[in-house]
């Protein structure tokens, strides 16, 4: 190889370096505050989870992408603050997810299970939406969990208005 290719080589790889490095140090400057989430299955069952929130464009951009690891009774709460049409996916997330589409009162609208580590494919809301709790991977087959199911606390607030 030639000396300026092997410098110019060199010089792309350490840039791709920085690049990296600085892209992940930016992430890990985003915090998310804690809070508890309830869901309330069709069948009476009551299952609660300790969420992160992600709720201003930073946070939600940054999601739960490098994490390795999540206990079981954790997630993250996506708060879109608006009714919308939702588009997630999962560029740089190493955790299998399982995403739960709720509407503004905390109804479960639609699910999407098994989501694929680092994938770039497109998840869909389906309809406008006002949440995205996510979830580690199995946790909607091991508890349950259907469209129509609710969710409460961590700022959503049923249609009654009860906490």
């Amino acid at each position: 190889m030639p000396a300026r290719l092997k410098t110019f080589a060199r010089s792309a790889l350490a840039a791709l370096f920085l690049f990296s490095w600085l892209a992940i140090s930016a992430a890990a400057d985003v915090s998310f505050e804690r809070g508890q989430l309830k869901l309330m299955t069709g069948q009476g069952r009551t299952h609660s989870f300790t969420v992160e929130l992600a709720v201003d464009p930073d946070q939600r951009a940054q999601g739960l992408m490098y994490r390795r690891q999540m206990a079981p009774d954790h997630g993250m709460l996506f708060d879109f603050g608006e009714t919308r049409r939702v588009m997630m996916w999962m560029k740089n997330t190493y955790l299998p997810l399982d995403m739960l589409f709720a509407a503004a009162d905390g109804t479960v609208r639609h699910i999407h299970e098994n989501a694929v580590p680092l994938s770039e494919s497109i998840i869909d809301s389906r309809e406008p939406v006002e949440f995205v709790l996510e979830l580690n991977a199995g946790t909607v087959r091991r508890l349950g969990i259907k469209p129509g199911d609710r969710l409460s606390g961590a700022g959503i607030m049923p249609a009654d208005g009860a906490p």
